[in-house]
């Protein structure tokens, strides 16, 4: 498949200040990061709050500038110019994980999910409107009239987070970067969010970011997988590959944090136990050697992502069987 995005080397740091003390500290957000996105494919970032997944989708579009690294789209890099900002805008829309928060509760749902194309200027108002029906018939919001009225609070959280990606899909984007898109929605309804989801990515060929914690959604949605551990992807590969024959610690016990509906895993083994954390400099050689109970002395200096196998790398001295 044809590469639409491409990442390479993205860094991001911010400079936390106590205001009571003059010390500062550097928080690695994102370090070196790369990874690509063929057309029509679901690449997932996996790991845990705080391992820089949310601030990679903010690098891409752009609402934060990168302390360095390249981003291309098409083969053509991202810069700062207006040119650019506009190509990557039209083109690759963002589901924010609270559709609570992610929409405007004083607007009504035709001026919500018409906004982007007002701000893009594209067509004039009559096919605009034209636009907007057409989006709210492919997420299923119906009957459609009635909706086009409505106000966010008049509607359910698995309406509004359906109405966050009308709004997403009106641009008729390559990508949509989805943050945590399930992740507030109810137990119920979330496989029915992931199926709507799946439908239209594979009909559109629709590229998608999938950013999430939860390592079952991401094996039912994605096919590529990377695992990021404070702001390094420390496994990447074919999601099955991954999931299945996990190499890093840090994706083990991921794995076995999920829970599953079998009363024998109260007392079941763990594979892996993480170790209690020790007070070291966290950004000094393998970031998860703290809590790692495989560490050993050559865990001092950094692992490179590397190839083991066709499609699968990993970031770690101490290979797991």
């Amino acid at each position: 498949m044809e590469e639409i995005l491409k990442i390479e080397h993205l860094r991001k740091f911010f400079i936390k200040k106590n205001i009571f003390r003059s010390k500062t500290i550097t928080i690695k957000a994102v370090d070196d990061i790369s990874f690509t996105l063929k057309k029509g494919e679901v690449f997932v970032l996996a790991g845990e709050s705080g391992s820089g997944k949310s601030t990679i989708a903010k690098l891409i579009l752009k609402s934060i500038q990168a302390d360095a690294g390249k981003i291309i789209f098409e083969t053509q890099e991202i810069k700062n110019d207006k040119k650019s900002l506009e190509k990557i805008r039209m083109n690759c829309q963002m589901i924010q994980q609270d559709p609570y928060d992610s929409i405007n509760p004083r607007m009504n749902i035709a001026d919500i999910v018409s906004e982007p194309l007002e701000i893009h200027k594209i067509g004039n108002r009559e096919d605009r409107k034209k636009r907007v029906i057409e989006v709210l018939h492919k997420v299923k919001l119906e009957p459609i009239e009635e909706i086009l009225k409505k106000y966010p609070h008049m509607l359910s959280g698995g309406q509004r987070q359906r109405v966050v990606l009308a709004r997403a899909l009106a641009l008729r984007p390559k990508i949509i970067i989805a943050d945590e898109p399930v992740s507030m929605l109810d137990v119920s309804i979330r496989a029915e969010m992931l199926e709507l989801m799946q439908e239209l990515q594979k009909k559109y060929q629709i590229s998608f970011v999938y950013i999430t914690h939860d390592l079952a959604t991401a094996r039912h949605f994605g096919q590529r997988i990377g695992i990021l551990y404070l702001g390094k992807i420390v496994e990447m590969g074919a999601i099955d590959e991954i999931l299945l024959k996990p190499k890093h610690p840090y994706t083990q016990a991921l794995i076995d944090a999920i829970s599953e509906p079998d009363p024998e895993n109260l007392n079941k083994e763990k594979k892996i136990r993480i170790k209690e954390h020790l007070d070291i400099d966290i950004y000094s050689g393998c970031r998860f050697r703290a809590r790692c109970p495989y560490a050993i002395e050559k865990c001092k200096t950094e692992p490179i992502l590397e190839n083991i196998e066709k499609d699968h790398s990993v970031a770690c001295f101490v290979s797991l069987d």
